[in-house]
């Protein structure tokens, strides 16, 4: 049975980020880093691996120091803790010298309860010192799988946060949505070093989010395709090269859809011109490299292709993960074909990685290979590769179209015989032509029409013979040797295949079509389309205004719940997911007059503040007591009355007996003896 959260953790999730409950394993992790425990937790992108810090910061004393990789993501995680009402900063090189100034005061004041700062900042001897100075009592990692050498993105100054935990003696809370088994292990041993932490692994599953992959076809034509299915919907390209990211960028801009392009060639100013769009613009596609990844906190992104294949089954889980993290339904497509494998087996052949870090991320990307390949459930041996066993899941592109199948073991070893047979010298397509019997002059120029093997594959077509190959490739049956411009070469697993003491089977389709939906799926019906697209347009002007992103003001989600639900008072609006005391304050007016058409009445301030609690029922009931007896039982008494303060502070504290209910300020005895009956037998049914 999962740990419950302490009540005040439970108050301040509702109160401040307006939750009515934790998702599933937050509360467990929760009670533990308020606890003061060590934690390393691996959990899904959209999981709420950030509230998992944010709120133990908020319930224990002292500052929390939060250590993430990009300034685009500190800046988003501080202005919704700010719009939240949470009294939070981030030290970037991208502050003025006044915002840095104001963060030291704050600092120096002991207001802040969280800070965000990025590794490098470690290298500073003074950090330590301004740590300690400021009460930090707890250190969060967020994006830990940095620290690794395995990971996709290593970060050396993440070496540097053990010591930062040793010196100022205090619990530390590491939170990822990607490692595997040998990424944990590391992870554990440079940041606790000889601790054991308490570890979290909280599922991989984002069931919201539809697996597709396709070989390429004109991969240009399949993205266009893809991205018009889904106008009007942000959406981000991964590709493997810079050209890549400008073609596309150019061939959707010119096919009506707003895009840019985002990699490492750019400059810093234009890649934060690109990532403030995608975060303030509606429906922006940004065609990225692998440079646009971590930084991207946009909870709406509706989809998520690859024009290209990823460089691993992390990275793939990874890239994918940024679509739908509010959890509602989102997404993905990736492209790949046999450049593509030889790409990435060429890029781990001939990186200075040890010998057994190559193997290594030559089988990763080869459980990639096998889930663009896979012939049953892709989410199953997705899911399977980190460990976890699951049904099929009815919303990948194999689950809703089942694939035919062949037996290809015959197949597979005519083509091993012509690559044994003219030395594992040639690539391809002149393999594919000895296969066909094509009397090309390369052919006869090195006599291989003469081989036993010219002309044995006429059952099948060149496409036939093209997915044959990749999937030799993607089965690491063979790969491409880059020493040798890519002519292929015969792997151990092969043999058994060769020698008949195993067989295999492949899909029969040879050239596997974009599975791309007419239509998306609907957010909301057809009936709350149009009030769902009023309140966008309120937000985007309060997202204006304020100068943040729409969704740091509410998320999808949040004004979905607005639509299909219409609440007609604050206290109704107040339950609506999302909704803290601070912006039911800050919005719920504005928003209730869009929903209701007309504005709201205005309560008073004492009551507003209690909206949507169980205080604001008794506030009410108090009230309407009071009412009855302004005049005493009989009506001719003196008039009297509580002021709207006096009833705010008995409804929260809810006193038990009279004395209590007299020390109330603003009551006194005479008051109590007018309402004390009526108020304590109200109290007394809660």
């Amino acid at each position: 049975m999962e740990a419950q959260a302490p009540d005040r953790t439970l108050d301040l999730l509702a109160r401040v980020f307006g939750f009515s409950a934790f998702r599933p394993g937050q509360a467990e992790i929760v009670a533990a880093v308020t606890q003061g425990r060590d934690v390393l937790a691996i959990m899904p992108t959209g999981g709420g691996k950030s509230l998992c810090y944010q709120l133990p910061a908020l319930a224990r004393d002292g500052l929390t120091v939060v250590i993430s990789p990009l300034i685009a993501l500190m800046r988003d995680q501080v202005r919704a803790l700010q719009e939240a009402g949470v009294a939070a900063g981030a030290l970037t090189s991208g502050n003025t010298a006044e915002e840095n100034e104001e963060i030291f005061a704050a600092l120096d004041e002991h207001r802040l309860k969280l800070l965000y700062i990025a590794p490098e900042r470690l290298a500073s001897s003074g950090t330590t010192a301004l740590l300690r100075r400021s009460n930090c009592t707890l250190i969060a990692v967020d994006e830990a799988h940095c620290v690794s050498q395995w990971g996709h993105d290593f970060r050396p100054d993440y070496l540097r946060i053990g010591d930062l935990r040793q010196a100022l003696g205090v619990p530390l809370a590491a939170f990822t949505a990607t490692a595997d088994a040998a990424t944990r292990d590391e992870i554990a041993r440079r940041l606790f070093e000889c601790a054991e932490p308490e570890v979290f692994l909280r599922g991989f599953d984002r069931p919201n989010i539809r697996l597709a992959f396709a070989a390429k076809d004109n991969p240009r034509k399949q993205i266009l395709t893809y991205a018009a299915a889904r106008k009007g919907q942000a959406g981000i390209v991964y590709c493997a090269t810079r050209a890549r990211t400008e073609t596309l960028a150019r061939a959707l801009d010119e096919a009506g859809h707003s895009a840019r392009a985002y990699h490492g060639g750019l400059e810093d100013w234009e890649r934060r011109a690109v990532e403030d769009a995608f975060k303030t613009e509606d429906g922006l596609i940004v065609c990225a490299t692998v440079a646009f990844g971590m930084g991207v906190d946009k909870p709406d992104v509706r989809w998520v292709a690859h024009a290209d294949l990823p460089k691993s089954i992390e990275a793939y889980y990874q890239e994918i993960g940024r679509a739908g993290r509010d959890g509602l339904p989102a997404d993905t497509l990736t492209l790949y074909g046999a450049d593509d494998i030889r790409l990435r087996r060429a890029q781990i052949d001939e990186s200075n990685a040890p010998a057994d870090r190559r193997e290594a991320d030559h089988a990763r990307l080869n459980t990639l290979l096998g889930l663009a390949e896979a012939t049953g459930c892709r989410r199953r041996m997705l899911l399977a590769y980190f460990g976890e066993v699951s049904e099929p899941c009815g919303n990948c592109d194999l689950c809703e179209t089942p694939v035919k199948t062949f037996d290809a073991t015959e197949a597979v070893r005519k083509a091993l015989s012509a690559m044994l047979r003219t030395g594992e010298n040639f690539g391809t397509q002149h393999l594919i032509d000895i296969l066909l019997g094509n009397l090309t002059d390369k052919i006869k120029a090195r006599g291989h029409d003469q081989l036993p093997t010219f002309g044995v594959g006429t059952d099948l077509p060149r496409a036939g013979w093209q997915a044959v190959f990749r999937q030799m490739m993607g089965r690491d049956l063979v790969r491409p040797d880059a020493e040798r411009h890519g002519a292929l070469r015969m792997t151990e697993a092969a043999r058994p295949v060769l020698r008949g003491e195993s067989g295999l089977t492949f899909r029969a389709d040879t050239v596997q079509r974009a599975a791309t939906r007419a239509e998306p799926r609907a957010l909301v019906s057809d009936e709350d389309a149009p009030l769902l697209s009023a309140l966008k347009a309120l937000r985007r002007a309060l997202a204006d205004a304020a100068n943040v992103p729409p969704y740091v003001i509410f998320n999808d989600r949040s004004l979905i719940e607005m639509a299909e639900t219409r609440p007609q008072t604050l206290d109704a609006f107040a339950r609506i997911s999302g909704v803290g005391a601070t912006k039911l304050e800050r919005y719920g007016p504005r928003f209730l007059e869009v929903i209701t058409g007309a504005p709201p009445q205005a309560p008073h301030p004492a009551r507003r503040k209690l909206a949507g609690t169980q205080a604001g029922t008794l506030y009410d009931r108090l009230e309407a007591a009071q009412r009855d007896l302004a005049r005493g039982e009989d009506g001719t008494g003196k008039p009297m009355s509580c002021t709207h303060t006096t009833l705010r502070a008995i409804a929260e504290r809810r006193p038990a007996t009279r004395a209590e209910l007299e020390r109330i300020p603003g009551m006194g005895p005479a008051k109590a003896e007018r309402f004390c009956d009526a108020f304590l037998a109200i109290l007394a049914e809660v």
